[in-house]
């Protein structure tokens, strides 16, 4: 199952769906492991040596600093994100089903935009 960390402005309400749907998920907050307010590449820094995927709402940064990564030679194990549009429920379905089918290192370097 995929390690996952939930950005500082990542919906609660998604955490707390995913933890209530699948208990044993391996879900983190930034706020959990005292990066609040820390900026795009320490979070991408630290996701990275965790070998968590970052799950964010942040199309606006992330997505540049994330292929900054990659082009560099670092290690990026990945991105989802999760647009604010989407249905909670449906948010909830397609991280679960990420998380549940997904191989270790199999998003390596990838940024996906969910909803599925």
């Amino acid at each position: 199952m995929l390690r996952l960390l939930a950005d500082e402005n990542f919906n609660n309400d998604i955490v707390r769906g995913l933890l209530r749907r699948q208990p044993e998920l391996d879900i983190v907050r930034i706020q959990d492991v005292g990066l609040s307010g820390a900026d795009d590449p320490t979070v991408l820094e630290w996701s990275a040596q965790e070998g968590r995927i970052l799950l964010t709402h942040d199309v606006a940064t992330i997505t540049m600093f994330a292929y900054e990564r990659v082009q560099a030679g670092l290690s990026m194990p990945g991105v989802f994100e999760v647009t604010r549009t989407v249905p909670i429920g449906r948010a909830i379905e397609d991280i679960l089903l990420l998380a549940e089918c997904s191989m270790e290192g199999e998003w390596e370097g990838q940024v996906r935009y969910l909803p599925l």
